[in-house]
């Protein structure tokens, strides 16, 4: 099975977060953001990933350090999954609906880190989660994973649907990007190479 296992420990954070891209959707997900653990299940359960994380943060100070260390980590680990992503689909889109939200979410597995997230909320918080940190550990995930990733809230009105709405689209476009296409014995780029 494809997969990476990342230890990250700091003054700030202690993350153990292990990823494996061929999966069945299960998850062990113990973190001290209860609405995170709830958005990383979607990823787990809509890309049928396996996806395990403890971590432990400095939440006396607020929740940044712990949710971005997790969204390194989750990036490195896919990174370390795809190795030199050969045979890969590389691109992969969803569009999520969650009642009155659309979503829609765009992948490039192409090892040029890059984000584009763009939601509007009514809300500071979704339980102990900053709604600003939505985007942003999208846009860290990028930089980890080295992956091209456009997500956008179409509309909607209700923020935590906003968000899960994106989780969900983030799985289901990783999910299909990382499938292996029996047609392909190399990577999937006319340079030949995605690691560069």
């Amino acid at each position: 099975m494809r997969s990476g296992t990342i230890h990250r420990v700091t003054n700030e954070t202690n993350i153990e977060l292990t990823l494996e891209l061929d999966g069945q959707g299960t998850h062990e997900l113990v973190t001290p953001v209860p609405f995170l653990n709830h958005l990383l299940s979607h990823v787990a359960v809509h890309g049928l990933f396996d996806l395990r994380v403890r971590a432990r943060g400095d939440m006396e100070v607020d929740e940044h350090h712990t949710v971005e260390d997790i969204a390194i980590c989750l990036g490195q680990a896919l990174d370390r999954a795809l190795g030199e992503r050969k045979g890969i689909v590389r691109m992969g889109h969803s569009y999520v609906t969650m009642d009155e939200t659309l979503a829609r979410v765009v992948v490039d597995l192409s090892g040029r880190p890059y984000a584009v997230i763009q939601a509007d909320w009514q809300d500071e918080m979704l339980g102990t989660l900053s709604t600003q940190m939505v985007a942003h550990f999208m846009e860290t995930l990028a930089v980890h994973g080295r992956l091209n990733l456009h997500a956008q809230v179409l509309y909607g009105v209700n923020d935590h649907h906003k968000a899960e709405a994106l989780f969900k689209g983030l799985g289901r476009a990783l999910g299909t990007a990382i499938q292996l296409d029996p047609r392909r014995g190399h990577v999937p780029s006319t340079k030949g190479t995605l690691t560069a």
